[in-house]
């Protein structure tokens, strides 16, 4: 095999499959820390998205009914971390990581008790995201492989990018929702209800998280496996830091990781050991992270010297 093909006409949708999930974590995660709410517990609503998206197709027969649910829940889940963290003012990110260990002993639990499943769970039943194709596009096979085969939620990712950046950044809601992050006491001063917004974007994570896991487990398989997540929650929060919770930033650090993944199960066909190949996206995040912060240092020590002159 030449290294060539590992960079062939099919990489770019291999790039973008794997880009979806951390996307939605990464929206949710734009989204709340514009709240200055760092949430990390993204993770635990994908994995819980993921199973509740398999479990109700499963019985069901009906994607969309599973992506509804999987949303339903991700809600329910962000918003316990919502009351804990707003009305018992607990710590975000302790209570983050008790979602992220609750969504994996849950699930582990759930797995057995309604599925009769330990480890993974596939039965032909569960009904995937249909994807889209034009039958005219075929006959070329460029076009087919840009164009033909993407999954709705796919799509759904790319535009939501930029209607989170235009609700953010061109919208009354968008300035009071910054405001409420950078100069709280301030917005609140001005007659804005600060929870209500923290609360709000608390739920639309939540609505991310699940639309992440759902497409895991129906979109871009059509199965459920213990821990199915592995990282992408912390990816999606990684790529947020990366783009200064800005949504278009944000989707180049996603294509970032998600071309790695891709590039990374390629290489296994040069003999690479596995090990290496699923150290990768985190290599990368670490990477990513550090740069990121970084950034974010130089960045406060300018600003604090323009102050001073």
């Amino acid at each position: 095999m030449e290294l060539i093909n590992i960079f062939d006409y099919t990489l770019f949708h291999a790039t973008l499959r794997a880009t979806t999930p951390i996307l939605f974590a990464s929206l949710a995660a734009v989204i709340t820390q514009q709240a200055d709410i760092i949430n990390i517990g993204t993770e635990g609503i994908m994995l819980i998205g993921a199973f509740i998206a398999v479990c109700v197709s499963f019985y069901t027969g009906s994607w969309l009914l599973a992506i509804i649910a999987a949303m339903l829940a991700g809600v329910i889940f962000a918003l316990i971390m919502a009351i804990a963290h707003i009305e018992y003012n607990a710590d975000i990110c302790a209570i983050g990581t008790a979602i992220n260990l609750l969504a994996l002993a849950l699930t582990r639990f759930l797995l057995k008790q309604f599925l009769g499943a330990t480890g993974t769970f596939t039965d032909p039943k569960i009904s995937a995201i249909p994807k889209i194709h034009f039958n005219f596009l075929e006959s070329n096979k460029y076009l087919n492989s840009f164009f033909n085969n993407y999954s709705i939620l796919e799509i759904f990712g790319i535009l939501a990018v930029i209607i989170f950046a235009f609700i953010l950044y061109r919208t009354v809601w968008g300035l009071r929702l910054r405001a409420t992050g950078k100069f709280s006491l301030a917005t609140e001063t001005a007659g804005i209800n600060i929870v209500k917004m923290k609360y709000q974007v608390m739920i639309i994570s939540g609505v991310l998280g699940g639309l992440a896991g759902a497409h895991l487990s129906i979109g871009y398989s059509q199965l459920f496996t213990e821990n199915m997540t592995n990282g992408r929650g912390f990816m999606g929060v990684a790529a947020m830091f990366f783009g200064n919770a800005n949504p278009i930033l944000a989707w180049i650090g996603c294509l970032l990781f998600g071309f790695i993944d891709s590039i990374g199960a390629r290489l296994q066909s040069y003999g690479l050991p596995s090990q290496f190949v699923l150290m990768l996206p985190y290599i990368i995040t670490i990477i990513v992270l550090t740069i990121s912060m970084i950034h974010k240092k130089n960045k406060e020590i300018k600003m604090k010297s323009s102050l001073k002159k």
